[in-house]
């Protein structure tokens, strides 16, 4: 038994103005008429019949409810968390949540991630199963394509068979010349951020390694009778927040990597957003009012006025109601310190 774990926190900061804390990116909709996370949920459904759990910012529990009304999903749950404490406290209380129903695998997944295949996401799911149900910790490594520094990496070690290996060590983001050496290698995946892994297996080495966030995780998980399931906010504020990665998975010696080729992506910024995206014969990808001359290779939005480019090359431009933003497609993770910017300033909060 499976049950797919979708974890909807996060603000998406990197893709503002576009994406903001109280609609963030895994709510909004870039390809179809499905949002992030309703692509996300209908791609869990074709592996597991079981109904998802989700976790999510309390501020944001209507927005999912909605979304998942829409695709007549009448049976989920809902974790709400009081404030946001990365994936090992949420994990951590999906799984307490879980073991109420026997001891099932969990399938964690990010809502605003992008999986193009889905066959091949399948199959890497069901070469990982046979070693979470041994009781292994399985992580998915996508096979990297470039020398990407946004990502983390994991390194494989011992082959445990034709499609999984035995994980080696996590490595931080690192710079262009050291992830040009890891593709050369053949060693490295990118950190894909995805798990799969028995409910009692994760509590118990989150227990050995970090028995405080499992404490204040069973301290503030309180079980109801509805869609909502509130955890008890004085408690889980005390948590510390962490990630998967740094709580267990780096300190575990059960950890098993599955090598993932699937297209994917965190859609981590408007340049992954534009790779992704189909564009006209010049690289360009329009939405709303456009008109371009002699313009290419940018993502350009526009939500209710029309936007003219002429001779322009590499530019996000996305216009709202409220702001807009011009960058260099090569410069858009610097976008972060606009969002950081509105933060210092009270006058400005309404943005973020």
């Amino acid at each position: 038994m499976i049950i797919p774990v979708i974890i909807a926190g996060g603000n998406g900061s990197r893709l503002w103005p576009l994406s903001r804390s109280k609609h963030p990116k895994q709510f909004l909709s870039f390809f179809d008429n499905k949002t992030l996370l309703q692509n996300t949920l209908l791609r869990s459904s074709k592996i597991t019949d079981r109904s998802p759990l989700l976790i999510c910012n309390f501020d944001h529990r209507y927005i999912v409810a909605e979304q998942l009304r829409q695709l007549q999903i009448s049976n989920a749950k809902i974790i709400l968390e009081s404030c946001g404490r990365n994936t090992a406290p949420a994990v951590a209380l999906a799984a307490i949540h879980a073991l109420q129903d026997d001891d099932p695998l969990l399938l964690v997944l990010a809502a605003d991630h992008v999986i193009q295949n889905v066959d091949a996401f399948s199959e890497s799911i069901k070469a990982a199963r046979i070693f979470a149900e041994q009781g292994k910790l399985v992580t998915f490594g996508i096979i990297p394509t470039a020398p990407e520094t946004g990502y983390g990496y994991i390194r494989k070690g011992e082959e445990l068979s034709s499609s999984a290996f035995k994980v080696s060590s996590f490595v931080e983001k690192p710079d262009l010349d050291t992830a040009l050496s890891y593709i050369n290698q053949g060693d490295y995946f990118w950190n894909s951020g995805m798990f799969l892994f028995r409910a009692s297996v994760y509590l118990n080495e989150l227990k050995k390694y970090r028995p405080d966030i499992l404490s204040y995780c069973n301290k503030s998980y309180i079980n109801a009778d509805s869609d909502f399931i509130s955890v008890d906010n004085d408690e889980f504020n005390k948590c510390p927040s962490m990630s998967i990665d740094y709580a267990v998975m780096e300190n575990s010696s059960e950890c098993v990597v599955v090598p993932l080729d699937s297209k994917w992506s965190d859609v981590g910024s408007w340049a992954s957003l534009w790779e992704l995206s189909s564009k006209d014969s010049n690289g360009n990808f329009c939405s709303g009012e456009v008109i371009d001359c002699d313009s290419k290779n940018n993502y350009i939005h526009s939500e209710n006025i029309l936007i003219a480019t002429v001779g322009v090359e590499g530019l996000v431009i996305i216009q709202t109601p409220d702001a807009i933003l011009v960058a260099d497609k090569n410069k858009v993770q610097d976008i972060k310190k606009i969002v950081e910017s509105l933060h210092t300033n009270q006058n400005k909060e309404e943005l973020i």
